[in-house]
């Protein structure tokens, strides 16, 4: 891909001043995103400007339109700093499509924040998950019509089994045999799969505008007070369960350890920040919670854990044809990763 005309895809938007750099910004691994400085008689300002990767979600109006809609709710009446606003293009625009049909988009840069790649105490898982509940909750009263599903099916734990149990049976690159350990493991845990989805099904759990991809570092923490300030990365923000969103923030918060680590004996289970995940967000949604919804939360950390385990395990047997790799066998690791935490989570009572 030619590199971009970052200055010209600037001059697009309603930014303050006189274009000065971009750089580029931030650890994801899915759009193309720079820090854009600008200068003007107010001073300085800065900017997120970031290039939609159309192969992984291929409908970017509905998605910037899901945005647009979400960012506007969150934002009226909020203090600043407490949402994020989208920057309208010089024709009033909510995104800018350049002449290669790539779609851009920009906000203001949120100042004196930082964020946490991995959850260092509880204070900070806290003060995240508070985020994410208030979130959830602030887009509860969401005026309709419904926001579009950007991925359908995204979290549906039994659809994912499914493609898990197809993959072993067409073994298309023949890795089945060394991975049977890791197969048995998932195999005998196919009851819990439908969990979430009978509760939904019953009625005992409401659909709700959730992010679903609630991890620690999508979450700006003010770097003086350390206060959850708002949350980001909403491209996946689409109708689904509170439960999936708590599930995977426990998953992504209770070891320490990289996702991809090697050596097992490293994956750990934090009780304490599975306390401090379990007040932070059940305080910011308050009586928003169902019974059902209360009940479920601990098995809810270990059903997504074993649904990210199954993708990493299901891409590995067709070859790591979804999941970025940088060496062989990742993808593997990563789905051990998730079960050891899975087997830790089954270890502790904090369910009961």
């Amino acid at each position: 891909m030619n590199s971009p005309d970052l200055e010209a895809i600037c001059r697009e938007f309603e930014m303050v001043g006189e274009f000065r750099s971009a750089t580029p910004w931030g650890s994801g691994l899915i759009n193309d995103s720079y820090a854009v400085l600008t200068t003007g008689r107010t001073g300085r300002s800065r900017y997120l400007l970031q290039r939609l990767n159309h192969e992984v979600f291929p409908d970017p109006v509905a998605l910037m339109e899901n945005i647009r809609r979400v960012t506007e709710h969150l934002g009226a009446g909020a203090a600043p700093r407490r949402a994020l606003s989208l920057i309208p293009t010089r024709t009033g625009e909510i995104f800018h499509r350049d002449a290669s049909g790539h779609t851009w988009r920009a906000f203001p840069f949120i100042e004196r924040t930082r964020t946490w790649n991995v959850v260092p105490n509880a204070t900070v898982a806290r003060a995240g998950a508070r985020t994410f509940g208030l979130f959830q909750r602030q887009l509860d009263d969401l005026p309709g019509p419904r926001l579009t599903e950007i991925l359908p099916g995204f979290h549906h734990t039994p659809t994912r089994f499914a493609e898990f149990t197809a993959a072993l049976r067409e073994n298309s690159v023949g890795r089945a045999r060394e991975v049977r350990t890791e197969v048995n493991f998932a195999l005998d845990r196919e009851e819990i799969t439908g969990v979430l989805e009978a509760a939904r099904a019953a009625g005992k759990m409401p659909e709700r505008v959730t992010h679903n991809d609630t991890k620690i570092n999508n979450v700006l923490f003010d770097k003086q007070t350390g206060e959850g300030i708002c949350v980001i990365d909403l491209d996946t923000v689409m109708p689904g369960l509170a439960l999936y969103d708590f599930g995977d923030l426990v998953r992504t918060s209770v070891s320490p350890v990289a996702q991809d680590e090697r050596d097992l004996e490293r994956v750990i289970f934090r009780p304490e920040i599975y306390e401090a995940l379990v007040e932070g967000y059940t305080q910011a949604m308050g009586d928003l919670l169902t019974e059902t919804e209360h009940e479920l939360l601990f098995i809810s950390g270990k059903l997504i854990t074993f649904e990210i385990g199954l993708r990493f395990l299901t891409d590995f047997l067709r070859g790591d044809t979804y999941f970025r790799t940088s060496r062989e066998r990742q993808n593997l690791d990563r789905a051990r990763v998730q079960f050891e935490v899975v087997k830790k989570l089954e270890a502790c009572d904090l369910g009961a």
